[in-house]
């Protein structure tokens, strides 16, 4: 991609070294996530937790789809991969950046992903602060993600919180093929 008069941010990063380009893939990402994390405090402080998990639900509800679709043009992929195409399109999402996951159990029709260490539960955790209730946004974000990858996944939630979850991961997530 060749920069156009008026794209000078495009020009800055024609001009980087890889090493410069993954430290601005990084930090585009922490930003991504601590605006994420600021508007939902904002949203709790006005309106209650309540209005804000519905309003994160249904913010995340059309983001994971926009999320996915631009992963599977930027890998020329078209829906209906199955599970390959869904672990594929995991590892490039965002959250990759700033997280640890994993797929385990992998096979044509079956996976389950966990997200090993996750930046926001982890920064609560060192705060002394209880785990984020992320289950019911979860389930949003991650089935209409698995959906827009290939229709036919299906998406169970096997541990969010404020589910119990063991201590080598913080969530984990089973995505069928039907």
């Amino acid at each position: 991609m060749s920069a156009q008069k008026g794209d000078e941010g495009l020009n800055v990063l024609e001009q980087m070294s890889k090493e410069e380009l993954i430290a601005v893939i990084v930090d585009d990402a922490k930003n991504w996530l601590a605006h994420d994390g600021l508007w939902f405090q904002a949203v709790e402080k006005m309106y209650g937790m309540d209005i804000a998990m519905d309003a994160d639900r249904e913010a995340w509800r059309y983001f994971t789809v926009i999320e996915a679709k631009r992963i599977m043009e930027r890998l020329g992929m078209k829906p209906g991969g199955g599970i390959p195409a869904l672990v594929e399109c995991l590892k490039h999402r965002l959250y990759a950046r700033l997280n640890l996951q994993d797929c385990i159990e992998l096979t044509d029709d079956r996976v389950i992903f966990r997200m090993l260490d996750c930046r926001v539960q982890s920064a609560r955790k060192r705060k002394g602060l209880d785990d984020f209730p992320c289950k019911s946004v979860g389930i949003v974000e991650y089935s209409e993600f698995a959906k827009a990858v290939d229709p036919r996944i299906t998406t169970n939630c096997l541990a969010c919180p404020p589910d119990k979850h063991p201590d080598d991961y913080w969530c984990a997530w089973e995505f069928k093929l039907q």
